[in-house]
């Protein structure tokens, strides 16, 4: 059985990637991107620069994995936060120097507002802490923006998107305690 996907129920979520450094973040930044389809974001956004790599590996991932994500890049970051407010969603900066998680979850959760994740990169500038509904913090200490948005939309969602089954797609895991087990979803003709 299919589990009713999280944005039902909580609304629209799309994740900003900001600060993204071509040369140096390819892999983390497509781990975001990761991160964000597999955690239930409705869309991914890599702002002031498209990275062609970075765009084309996600979107084999939902071609293979299935899902429905908008994808987008080289959108100047600012001007999709000052939008997206002016449309009436609220902005979530993930910073280790924001509000406990804790502490901000149930009032995020409880609105019926489209989400915008900010995930930065290198140093943010401070018009998205000025600009952010909130300011959160997974914890107080360095860490990975990789780990602070799975933590942030795992408790958003309450867990509910761990069991997501993605429409059309090609293969699928089939949890085992032992070994790997895929299986292909793809009809073939007779």
């Amino acid at each position: 059985m299919q589990a009713e996907h999280p944005a039902q129920r909580y609304g629209k979520v799309y994740v900003l990637r900001i600060g993204h450094r071509p040369e140096r973040d390819k892999r983390i930044t497509t781990h975001v991107g990761l991160v964000a389809r597999a955690f239930g974001a409705n869309g991914f956004i890599l702002a002031d620069v498209c990275d062609d790599h970075v765009m084309s590996s996600l979107k084999k991932v939902l071609e293979r994995w299935g899902g429905a994500m908008d994808l987008l890049c080289g959108v100047s970051g600012k001007s999709y936060v000052r939008e997206w407010k002016k449309g009436g969603g609220e902005v979530i900066h993930l910073t280790m120097y924001g509000l406990h998680v804790d502490d901000v979850i149930e009032s995020i959760r409880s609105s019926p507002k489209p989400k915008l994740i900010v995930v930065g990169a290198e140093k943010v500038p401070p018009f998205y802490y000025e600009e952010a509904t909130y300011n959160v913090a997974i914890g107080n200490q360095p860490h990975s923006e990789v780990a602070a948005l799975a933590i942030f939309l795992d408790r958003l969602y309450r867990g509910e998107e761990l069991r997501l089954e993605f429409p059309n797609a090609k293969v699928k895991i089939i949890p085992s305690a032992r070994g790997k087990k895929v299986v292909s979803l793809e009809k073939h003709p007779k």
